[in-house]
């Protein structure tokens, strides 16, 4: 027998998207279920981690679930760069303690978490619009019926997918990653590791959680690459590659896989009774591939317009078109020219990303993170051009101004 449970609002997925949609639409006064495959959030960690300071103050981060960052270092073969700050404007997460925190904040306000349920199918109506979800768990089977369900299922938009409205993601990254205690790490600045020695078609990394912990880590774009990432990051910790030889000893805490979607802002997010946030709407920044931020940001947006909806007695896609259209507004050109770079970076030779780091050595630290982080607007953009007289420069940034329009 398959139980029968019905809801408002049912959240698919645990991560902070999930956590996050599900936190604003309980606020805001609708019954929400958040099913969660693993047996508690966050067993799994899939993402290496980065944010920045503007964030953690915006989401109300505690102290206690990051390390802060001020510099912020870039290798290629032959050279390398050190941007440095006096206050810290990135950081590095406790990925785990984070998403932990996240779904704290849903179940405070009424959220009821079903961990260790895997959905296995959608239940639509005659119309052929998502009324709920089937699934499994060591409980018994069960369906979810809800006026509006949340896809935060992350890069297998489960719920997309078995509805029929999406397909699996032909581009993306593939990351793979140790946590690990090392002898000796500068806990205040990051590295970013460019060119065939590190990664053939993205980039290695060294994100510090402490003097003594850090995340060292391979990215690799598919299907640019065939390379399999977990064979690159162990031939660098092997022969100490880079900045990875100033850690001294170093012994493996945790290994870390995972996949973002790097195909843009391509997918409608919005259905009859249903939105796709975070990894399954394609929400994430190309250049480094990180996407907590929107993952949070706009899964309170869902959740907040999802409840509206249900509130107003409407919820087919018209009504729930103000999300789609906020976070498209917020970062749809943003994206968009971040992914104009993106390829242009994939397309260096290893002596172009020797000369590419002269580059980026120009840069004051604001115009550098504004740039990490895609936050191209049109008038710093011109700014930077402007500001800035190697030829190269002026190329690149008028290359981001090009995208925008």
């Amino acid at each position: 027998m398959r139980k029968s449970l019905e809801f408002d609002v049912v959240v698919v997925g645990g991560g902070p998207a999930g956590s996050s949609a599900a936190f604003a639409a309980s606020k805001n006064g609708s019954k929400v279920a958040l099913i969660e495959k693993e047996k508690e959030i966050a067993q799994t960690v899939r993402t290496s981690g980065v944010t920045w300071a503007d964030a953690i103050k915006e989401f109300e981060i505690p102290r206690s679930c990051y390390n802060p960052i001020r510099n912020y270092g870039f290798q290629s073969n032959h050279n390398e760069v050190i941007i440095n700050d006096h206050q810290p404007r990135a950081a590095v997460l406790d990925v785990r303690k984070t998403y932990r925190w996240l779904a704290e904040k849903a179940r405070k306000e009424g959220t009821e978490i079903f961990s260790n349920t895997t959905v296995t199918g959608v239940i639509k109506n005659d119309k052929g619009d998502v009324i709920g979800v089937k699934t499994e768990s060591d409980q018994g089977d069960s369906n979810f019926y809800a006026r509006i369900i949340i896809d935060a299922s992350g890069f297998q938009s489960i719920v997309a997918r078995l509805a029929g409205y999406a397909t699996r993601w032909k581009k993306f990254g593939v990351g793979a990653e140790y946590e690990m205690n090392v002898q000796n790490a500068d806990d205040t600045t990051w590295w970013l590791m460019v060119g065939s020695r590190f990664s053939p078609a993205g980039y290695a990394w060294i994100f510090p959680l402490s003097k003594n912990r850090v995340r060292i880590g391979v990215g690799i774009g598919k299907p640019d690459s065939s390379l399999d990432p977990k064979e690159k990051l162990d031939e660098l910790i092997k022969e100490k590659r880079g900045k990875i030889c100033d850690l001294g000893k170093m012994n493996i805490l945790e290994y870390h896989y995972g996949l973002i979607p790097n195909e843009g802002l391509s997918r409608q997010t919005v259905y009859n009774n249903l939105i796709l946030v975070g990894d399954s709407a394609g929400q994430a920044n190309p250049l480094v591939l990180e996407g907590i931020r929107y993952a949070i940001r706009f899964g309170r947006v869902a959740g907040q317009v999802a409840s509206d909806s249900i509130k107003n007695n409407n919820t087919d896609a018209q009504a729930l078109s103000t999300y789609e259209e906020h976070w498209r507004s917020k970062i749809h050109s943003k994206i968009k020219s971040a992914h104009k770079v993106q390829q242009r970076w994939l397309s260096l030779s290893d002596q172009e990303w020797d000369r590419e780091l002269e580059i980026i050595r120009e840069l004051g630290v604001e115009e550098f993170l504004d740039f990490i982080k895609a936050d191209f607007g049109l008038s710093n953009i011109i700014k930077l051009a402007s500001h800035h007289p190697k030829l190269a420069v002026r190329q690149l940034f008028n290359l981001v101004k090009g995208a925008s329009k």
